[in-house]
């Protein structure tokens, strides 16, 4: 199948390739609730050496810069208490951390999870994190830029591969909060 956007050698929907995609992405595609049907979603194999989104862009279509998404995780503390959430804004803005997201969580403090707790409490990749699969306790922040996109680029779970997803899936997916303002320039 042809993806509806960027340039790919083919388009997978995510039901038929369960197996290129990390535990917990292929687990939400075999629980899937959502109001888009999960074989809407596709995956794209890409080369992990391009998977940083300028270089990205450059080998398969800079019009994907402005259809791109990137998920980060952020750890909230508040009282001695650390919990984590994911921020889904567009490859063109960055995350307000220290004020949309701060609020939004009701913590003292706000900031980009390390690493290593971001790969392993998500079970992803570092590079490949996408909001499909999350852990269904977190909050998922999502900037409605993201959503009013016909289809937004997000990683696959893994640096290798990326999801084609229809933007209104993600104010449906757990967790998912609709957020003004999360993504500036």
């Amino acid at each position: 199948m042809r993806a509806p956007i960027g340039d790919f050698d083919a388009a997978t929907p995510v039901p038929d390739c369960l197996d290129e995609l990390v535990g917990p992405v292929a687990d939400a595609v075999r629980h899937w609730t959502g109001t888009v049907p999960a074989d809407q979603v596709l995956y794209v194999d890409t080369d992990p050496e391009w998977a940083d989104t300028t270089v990205f862009v450059e080998h398969y279509g800079r019009e994907l810069f402005e259809q791109s998404a990137n998920c980060v995780v952020v750890a909230g503390k508040r009282g001695g208490e650390t919990g984590l959430a994911a921020c889904l804004v567009l490859s063109t803005t960055r995350v307000d951390v220290n004020g949309v997201v701060r609020r939004q969580l009701g913590v003292r403090k706000a900031s980009f999870a390390p690493m290593d707790t971001a790969v392993g409490e998500s079970g992803m990749e570092y590079g490949g994190i996408t909001p499909i699969g999350l852990p269904d306790s977190w909050p998922l922040l999502v900037d409605p830029a993201v959503i009013d996109l016909p289809w937004v680029l997000v990683g696959s779970g893994r640096r290798r591969g990326k999801l084609l997803v229809p933007g209104k899936v993600f104010a449906e997916l757990p967790g998912a909060v609709v957020v003004a303002g999360l993504g500036v320039n």
